[in-house]
C-alpha cells in the first residue's frame, strides 16, 4: 500500500541543539498511527514539520508517492494535511464560526464576507461532533472541553487526507473522549491517516492502529499495537517497566490532618465523610464527573455545597467557605491547590520560573518583586524537583507540561504547605516527567505532608495512592486500599452503586 506520507531522514537542530535526527515515517490510509515519546523527544518538531510551521534541516516528505515542499501551514493544508496543536490556537474575542474560518473567509458574490455560510458550515462541522453550540458565540465563553473540541471542528472540517491530533483528549472528560473516538473511527472508515499524540496509554491502545517511538531527537522503533503491552511501550519510550513508575508506598500514616464530615455537595446529596492522614496519599476514585472535583473544590472555596464541616490541623469550620479568600484562608492554614487547568488558574504564564515559585510569598509580604532573601529558597526548589531549564528567568510558558507542573506543585514546597489537594496531577505530562512528580509526591508525604488527589487515570490512582474513596453520585460508594484496589474493583463499585 502506498503511503499517504512518507517523511524520510529528517533532521533539523536549532543551534546546536538537536530536535530531530534523521527521522522516518509513514502514513497509510485507513490508520490511526500513535506518536509516543517523553516531552523532548522531537514529536511536536517532527509533527510541525509535516504542518509546514518548522523547516526541517534535511529529509524529504511524499504525499502520495509525490514529493511536496511544506513551506508554511497553508501549502500544507493545499496537500491535505490539517493539524489540531495541544496548544489551543483559537482567538478568544471571534466567535465560533469566525475562528472556523479565520483566513479562508467566504466570500458572497459581492466579495462581502458570507456570514451565513459561515454559521451554516460550522454548525454542520460541531453536529459531526455532537455539539450542540450556537456559532455566533464567543470563544471566551466556552469551557476548555468546548473550545478544544471546536479546535478539532476546525481541523478535521478541512477535508483533509491526513489530521494531526496533538493531545487532543487533555482536557476532555470520559464522554467527550468518546464522542472523539467515534469520530475518529469514522475518518479511519474514510480512508484518512490519522496521527495521534497522546500520553494517555490507555488511548493508546484503544485507538491506535500502529505506534511509533522517538526518543532524544531519534527514531527508536514502529510496530502493530497487537504486538505491544503498556509494558513493553514504557520501556522503548523510557527504558523502563510501567511498574517502575511508582515508588514504594507508604509502611504507615499519623493523626488525621485535614477532615470533611458531613458534606453535602448539593441539597439532595447524601453526606460524605473523608479524610487524610499525615504521611498519606488520598485518591478519589471512581467514573468520570460523580463529585471528585467539587469535593476538592469545596475545601478552597471553588465549590460552594449545601453544608458540611471542614476540620484542617484541629481547627474547625464550617462549609461553604468563601469564594473569594478559600485559597487564602487555606494556605494561611498550610493547605496549597494544585488545578487541573494549570496555564489558567495556576500559573502565569508570561511571567518567570521565579516568581510563579514565589508570588505565594510576595503575596504574603505585600511585595511583586523577588526578594534577594527567596532567591536561595527558589534555587533549592529549583533543584530539589528538578525544574529543567536553562535559568530561573526564562518564562514559565516556554517550558514543557511536566516542568510547568513542577513550578506549580514547587510554590506551595515554598510555602511550606504540609497538606496538597491536586486534581490531575500529571494531565499532558510525558511518561518520564509522571515519574519524577510520582517520586515527589511521595517524599513529600515521607516527610510529614498529606496529598489528596483526583485524576481520570485509574492506574495512575491506584499505583499512587495509599487509600481510595470511590466516588459515585456525589457520595462514598466504598474504600479501599490502593495495594490492594484494581480497575475491576472500582468500576464494580461505582457501577453497583449507580
Amino acid at each position: 500500500m502506498t503511503p499517504l506520507i512518507s517523511m524520510a531522514g529528517v533532521s533539523k537542530a536549532y543551534g546546536n541543539t538537536v530536535a530531530l535526527d534523521n527521522v522516518s515515517l509513514k502514513l497509510l490510509p485507513g490508520q490511526v498511527h500513535g506518536l509516543m515519546g517523553e516531552n523532548g523527544a522531537g514529536k511536536s518538531t517532527l509533527m510541525k514539520i509535516l504542518a509546514g510551521v518548522v523547516k526541517p534541516d534535511a529529509g524529504s516528505i511524499t504525499k502520495s508517492g509525490v514529493s511536496v515542499q511544506l513551506r508554511n501551514p497553508r501549502e500544507a493544508l493545499e496537500q491535505g494535511i490539517s493539524t489540531v496543536f495541544q496548544e489551543l490556537s483559537l482567538l478568544p474575542n471571534l466567535s465560533i464560526a469566525e475562528n472556523m474560518f479565520l483566513g479562508k473567509e467566504p466570500k458572497t458574490l459581492l466579495r462581502g464576507l458570507h456570514r451565513s455560510l459561515m454559521v451554516e458550515r460550522t454548525s454542520a462541522a460541531l453536529a459531526e461532533l455532537g455539539l450542540d453550540l450556537d456559532p455566533s458565540t464567543l470563544v471566551s465563553q466556552l469551557s476548555v472541553a468546548q473550545q478544544q473540541f471546536v479546535e478539532i471542528a476546525r481541523g478535521v472540517s478541512a477535508n483533509a487526507d491526513v489530521v494531526i491530533l496533538d493531545e487532543p483528549t487533555a482536557a476532555l472528560n470520559a464522554a467527550d473522549v468518546g464522542v472523539l473516538n467515534r469520530h475518529i473511527q469514522r475518518l479511519k472508515a474514510q480512508g484518512k491517516a490519522i496521527v495521534y499524540i497522546s500520553h494517555r496509554m490507555e488511548e493508546i491502545f484503544q485507538i491506535c492502529d500502529v505506534v511509533t517511538v522517538l526518543k532524544d531527537g531519534h527514531y527508536v522503533g514502529s510496530k502493530p499495537i497487537n504486538e505491544l503491552t503498556p509494558q513493553s511501550l514504557v520501556t522503548m519510550m523510557v527504558g523502563r517497566e510501567l511498574g517502575d513508575l511508582f515508588p514504594a508506598r507508604a509502611d504507615q500514616a499519623g493523626e488525621k490532618v485535614l477532615e470533611l464530615a458531613g458534606l453535602s455537595l448539593t441539597s439532595q446529596s447524601a453526606p460524605i465523610d473523608i479524610f487524610v492522614r499525615k504521611g498519606e496519599i488520598v485518591g478519589l476514585a471512581g467514573l468520570e464527573g460523580q463529585g471528585q472535583r467539587e469535593i476538592v473544590r469545596s475545601i478552597v472555596g471553588r465549590y460552594q455545597p449545601f453544608q458540611g464541616t471542614l476540620t484542617v490541623l484541629g481547627k474547625q469550620m464550617p462549609l461553604p467557605t468563601s469564594t473569594e479568600s478559600g485559597v487564602r484562608v487555606m494556605q494561611a492554614l498550610g493547605v496549597g491547590f494544585v488545578p487541573e487547568d494549570r496555564k489558567d488558574e495556576g500559573l502565569f504564564l508570561d511571567m518567570s520560573i521565579d516568581h510563579n515559585l514565589s508570588i505565594g510569598l510576595l503575596a504574603a509580604r505585600g511585595g511583586f518583586s523577588l526578594a534577594g532573601n527567596f532567591r536561595k529558597a527558589v534555587n533549592e526548589i529549583i533543584a530539589r524537583m528538578p525544574i529543567k531549564a536553562r535559568t530561573s528567568a526564562l518564562a514559565v510558558g516556554t517550558l514543557s507540561g511536566g516542568n510547568q507542573q513542577k513550578v506549580l506543585l514547587g510554590r506551595y514546597l515554598l510555602l511550606g504547605a504540609g497538606i496538597l489537594l491536586i486534581e490531575e496531577p500529571t494531565r499532558g505530562v510525558d511518561v518520564g516527567a509522571k515519574a519524577e512528580i510520582y517520586r515527589l509526591l511521595r517524599e513529600f508525604v515521607l516527610d510529614g505532608g498529606a496529598v489528596i488527589v483526583l485524576s481520570r487515570e485509574t492506574i495512575e490512582l491506584i499505583g499512587l495512592c495509599d487509600r481510595l474513596y470511590v466516588i459515585h453520585g456525589s457520595r462514598v460508594v466504598s474504600e479501599m486500599q490502593g495495594a490492594e484496589a484494581t480497575e475491576h474493583d472500582i468500576v464494580d463499585a461505582a457501577l453497583t452503586a449507580a
